[in-house]
């Protein structure tokens, strides 16, 4: 037996291994009940049909491995007094989370019903792929977990966005050598450039190589441990390997290289700390080889079953239908000796419990996994001192992005270590500059002066890999984890990472649904270079598809801003970073724009989501004839434009301009809670007169979100995915979103004004013609579209 106080305990003696080892058992008999039982959970009478489930579901091919390593790193935090969380990366393996939490009593303090007895082991079982139970994989409702398990390959970033600005942390990454071989993993390995070992914490990555996917060999597993170590060297990492099947040599093993892991982390940390050394050091790697489906079926049919693919999901045949195998899992469950593990009454043995962390040192209440270990809100200076002030309606130019740019300068000094900036090498491209006024990018490889600019190893911007997955990643643990910031990229880019978005959707859906999970700052996304005006680029960089991708999601956790101008974009933001449990997009220019609206204009817009814009309108208070609506940067100065050009022409026609920021707020109330009521929304559109809609994107989102309104009468110009290399003005002619393609759409509308219309038509397709030749001669739009300005109505 070990000794009584933890003081005395000799954490690597064959005792307390040993009782490492038994808890191990305890997690893998948990883990493989809850796939196949419904009862007579400790198999404490002979078997019915109705114990065993109808359909088990499940897998089981990682869980053994994790369960191992869960156990030995609950080791380490005894022996070390770590404050370490743990990161599940690969899919399907929910039992794990849920069974270790389970065997340290934090999912009974959370479910009471799922409690430390027989009865509570029943309803955990039964509870597992079930509907109304939990899901098969690490989720919201699993304690410990701080991001959505469905997609794979986001382990590392989320585990790096966790411990930035977290010293005293560390995130344990098991790494499935299946997710390995996505995209996001495998450039994930270059995040230790970015780790500043002074102000944040440590990852552990760990590479757990079982051999298989879900009916293929992996890479890794088929590479020597030679070429793995030379691999990672390369990459900056030191690997410590850990090998085998036999449990009493692995124990030992793995003890000791997590010793020397741990004091090689430890090591690092206090030579920076105490030298200010910011030099990129070696972190530590374990490399985990044991066999896929570890301590099941070694064989079925013939055919191999542990250590191939064949274990992946349910290894032995049984249901409560087919109960002809019944005899093999029983003879699995109890190669795990129950009795050694459990009470009668179904609660943990004593001593085994005596080696389970306690308080919030138990990785799934560690504080960092329910919204962070030092949450603040966010001080913000005052948005409205960054205005842009006018006398006269587009009198001034400014660029959107980059008073914006100001704005997050100022937020930085004021939150000096929870706010970060995120991107993919865009920062200064998205006229973000005046942040290098405050801060520097955070990178610890070689800098090489003067060729690089504001390039350090510690700072608040992290955009120096060129990677949308690493950025997003690394945004999503980081405000996961109780901190804030954006996340800014082009905008045909962000469709790299539109899966993630979706993964962190379900993430903060599900988590609102637990009276346990704390809320979490909105996750905001910034897209500029946008598809109307990206210049040199072309046709590979016109998509605006995310503002439809997000729209399709639940609206009370989704956010779509459209700002028309820069003071727009400032009251937008100050909205964002109030917020909390959204996916924030903002749709944001970055080139000379014209300005159109005061500070109060713009935050009553922002305020109200929409809003009718006197100045631009010609009704006056009179019925109108036709709503002309803009929503976005571009597609507002287009319409500005168009309405000069109609009230010129038809000065006696009633036009009422709207421009729209908050764009989802007009889906029907019957759909989502945030729309506007049918009253309020034929306040703004009327009950059945003509509305022409200058969208940014595509056409059929405002199509979508008018559908089960009064008026039905709308006409939609969008992006039409009609583009090339060309000049801006000509991506609007191309998608009909131009001035004299909306003024020409609006006249026909307009059945009273026919007489007039064909040469007003006429007149409009001769600027279209005039603009084709001359953006072909002169590569340049037409100096009347390039200067013009806003004249007054009246």
């Amino acid at each position: 037996m070990i000794e009584s106080t933890e003081k005395s305990m000799d954490y690597s003696s064959k005792a307390y291994l040993s009782l490492v080892d038994r808890y191990w058992r305890a997690a893998n008999y948990l883990s493989i009940g809850q796939i196949y039982l419904k009862d007579n959970p400790l198999l404490d009478r002979p078997i019915v049909p109705s114990d065993i489930k109808r359909h088990p579901i499940g897998h089981w091919g990682t869980i053994s491995g994790q369960n191992f390593i869960y156990a030995h790193l609950n080791r380490i935090i005894n022996k070390y007094n770590l404050n370490m969380f743990y990161i599940e990366g690969p899919g399907h393996g929910g039992q794990v989370m849920v069974s270790n939490a389970y065997l340290d009593g934090s999912y009974s303090e959370i479910y009471p019903t799922i409690s430390q007895d027989k009865a509570g082991i029943q309803r955990l079982f039964k509870q597992f792929s079930w509907p109304g139970g939990v899901a098969s994989h690490a989720a919201p409702e699993t304690p410990g977990s701080i991001h959505e398990g469905g997609e794979l390959g986001y382990s590392v970033s989320h585990a790096i966005g966790a411990i930035l600005d977290n010293p005293d942390q560390i995130a344990a990454a098991v790494i499935g050598d299946g997710e390995a071989e996505t995209g996001p993993l495998a450039t994930s390995w270059h995040a230790n450039h970015f780790i500043n070992p002074i102000h944040d914490g440590a990852i552990l990555p760990i590479l757990y190589i079982n051999g298989y996917k879900l009916s293929n060999p992996t890479i890794f597993s088929r590479t020597s441990d030679q070429d793995l170590a030379k691999y990672f060297e390369g990459m900056g990492w030191e690997a410590y390997f850990v090998e085998g099947s036999d449990p009493q040599l692995v124990h030992p093993a793995m003890a000791q290289a997590l010793d020397q892991i741990v004091e090689r982390i430890k090591d690092i940390q206090k030579n920076a700390r105490e030298n200010n050394d910011t030099t990129l050091p070696k972190w530590p790697l374990l490399i985990f080889r044991s066999p896929k489906g570890w301590t099941g079926p070694k064989s079925w049919e013939g055919k191999p079953v542990e250590d191939s693919f064949r274990s992946h999901q349910i290894p032995i045949p049984v249901d409560q239908q087919h109960l002809e195998h019944v005899d093999a899992l029983i003879h699995w469950l109890k190669s795990y000796k129950p009795e050694e593990l459990f009470n009668q009454d179904g609660s943990l043995k004593s001593d085994i419990k005596r080696i389970i962390p306690k308080g919030t040192k138990r990785m799934s209440t560690n504080p960092i996994t329910n919204g962070g270990v030092d949450p603040r809100d966010l001080r913000l200076p005052n948005y409205r001192d960054y205005a842009i002030d006018f006398k006269e309606r587009g009198e001034k130019t400014a660029q959107d992005m980059l008073v914006f740019g100001s704005y997050v300068r100022d937020i930085i000094s004021l939150n000096p270590d929870n706010f970060r900036v995120f991107g993919p090498d865009e920062t200064a491209s998205n006229r973000l500059g005046a942040v290098f006024e405050v801060t520097n990018r955070q990178w610890l490889g070689e800098v090489d002066e003067p060729r690089d600019e504001f390039v350090a190893p510690s700072g608040r911007v992290l955009d120096a890999q060129l990677s949308e997955h690493q950025a997003e990643g690394w945004l999503e643990g980081y405000t996961l984890t109780g901190r804030h910031g954006f996340f800014a990229s082009y905008e045909s880019f962000l469709r790299v990472v539109d899966s993630m978005l979706t993964q962190h959707f379900k993430w903060l859906r599900k988590s609102n649904e637990l009276s346990w999970r704390k809320s979490y700052p909105s996750l905001n996304v910034i897209a500029s270079s946008t598809v109307f005006q990206q210049d040199h680029n072309g046709y590979s960089h016109q998509d605006p598809g995310l503002l439809s991708h997000l729209a399709e999601k639940k609206h009370e956790y989704v956010r779509e801003y459209l700002p028309a101008d820069a003071n727009t974009l400032l009251a937008v933001t100050n909205k964002m970073f109030h917020s909390r449990n959204k996916i924030n997009l903002v749709i944001a220019s970055k080139h000379p724009r014209q300005q159109w609206f005061s500070i109060d204009e713009a935050s009553e817009l922002v305020d109200n989501g929409l809003g009718i814009i006197d100045w631009a309108s010609t009704d006056q208070g009179t019925e109108t004839d036709l709503v002309i609506a803009s929503s976005g940067t571009e597609p507002t100065l287009e319409s500005l434009a168009a309405i000069q050009l109609l009230h010129q022409a038809f000065p006696e026609m009633k036009i009422r301009f709207v421009n729209v920021v908050d764009v989802l707020k007009l889906k029907s109330p019957r759909k989502s809670p945030r729309g506007l009521t049918d009253e309020v929304f034929d306040h703004y559109f009327t009950k059945s007169k003509p509305i022409l809609f200058a969208f940014h994107g595509y056409e059929d989102l405002i199509e979508d979100l008018f559908f089960g309104r009064h008026n039905t009468n709308l006409t939609v110009h969008g992006y039409r995915e009609n583009g090339d290399i060309t000049t801006p003005f000509d991506m609007r002619v191309l998608n009909h979103l131009d001035r004299f393609h909306l003024a020409k759409a609006a006249v026909m509308l307009q059945p009273n004004y026919a007489e007039k219309s064909d040469a007003f038509i006429a007149q409009m397709d001769h600027m279209i013609a005039k603009h084709n030749r001359y953006i072909r001669e002169e590569g340049a739009d037409l100096p009347e579209v390039a200067s013009w300005k806003w004249t007054p109505l009246n």
